[in-house]
């Protein structure tokens, strides 16, 4: 019979005992935009870019803190904030228990203050690795706790955006951190101090609609995706095709809706040259300049 001639397959397992060959897990990453194998180690030291293509990948926290804040001069802002579930959820707890495990974080931004090149901030960053770095009650609590340290401690503001949105596990209780967060910025805006939001990739929802959208200064990495609702979600309520590269960082600098596009490699020292153009208020041309 046919079934007789088929050869039983090996399970995996089995070929992995038999290979003699030694290749170290998770050692490797494939790039999302060519499609090459690269080895993590040089993304790492290439400040995560495609040594190939030039691609930005995704960062942890702890290596952004890295790379922007000068070292030893980071103080984590201590809140002992429990995320609830408003919802009662069977899985969220225990997604949210094997992400703590996996990506070392307690949610999807942290929070506190440092120094860049020599300069004080209060300092936001987001995480797409904890789930998709949405926004719910604990991240909209700690959004906004950065904005009323830096009116307390009166020094400028940095939030670095990457988020699919508000988190809808939380339901109403995530789209309340838009209002929340947007009420706090209008006070740091009273008092007169600079907010610098940073956009990378991807930056969408409720985050765009609220405070990744209002900054003083608006910067984004090269080819970071920026908008509400995604493109495929467009297309179907409008019934028309999009621009070539709508919402990339591209499109929105041509349409004004951002400031500057910075590279990695000079994004450390351009927010410190912001942050001392406003401490000295002596922008001559209202600091135009600086993004030509």
């Amino acid at each position: 019979m046919i079934v007789d001639k088929i050869k039983k397959r090996e399970s995996r397992n089995d070929i992995t005992k038999k290979s003699k060959i030694d290749i170290p897990v998770g050692k490797w990453i494939k790039c999302d935009k060519c499609g090459e194998i690269v080895y993590k180690e040089i993304v790492r030291s290439n400040m995560n870019i495609c040594p190939n293509c030039g691609h930005y990948f995704r960062m942890h926290i702890g290596r952004r803190l890295e790379q922007i804040i000068d070292e030893g001069t980071y103080k984590r802002f201590e809140l002992k904030i429990e995320t609830t579930n408003p919802l009662g959820l069977e899985d969220y707890p225990k997604k949210l228990k094997s992400l703590r495990e996996k990506t070392g974080l307690e949610e999807a931004v942290a929070c506190g203050t440092g120094k860049i090149n020599g300069e004080e901030v209060v300092i936001a960053i987001m995480d797409s690795g904890f789930m998709m770095g949405s926004m719910g009650a604990v991240v909209g609590e700690k959004i906004t706790y950065s904005i009323e340290k830096a009116i307390e401690l009166k020094l400028p503001l940095i939030i670095f955006s990457v988020s699919g949105g508000a988190r809808m596990q939380e339901g109403i209780i995530s789209l309340m951190q838009m209002a929340k967060t947007t009420a706090a910025l209008t006070k740091l805006d009273e008092a007169g101090l600079l907010y610098i939001s940073v956009l990378t990739d991807p930056t969408y929802g409720g985050v765009t609609a609220s405070f990744a959208s209002l900054g003083d200064i608006i910067l984004a990495e090269p080819g970071a995706m920026i908008g509400f609702a995604g493109p495929r979600v467009i297309e179907q309520t409008i019934g028309e095709s999009l621009p070539e590269g709508f919402q990339t960082a591209e499109f929105l600098l041509e349409h004004g809706f951002i400031d500057k596009i910075v590279e990695r490699k000079d994004l450390k020292d351009t927010l410190s040259q912001l942050v001392k153009l406003h401490k000295k208020r002596n922008f001559g041309d209202g600091g135009k300049n600086f993004f030509n």
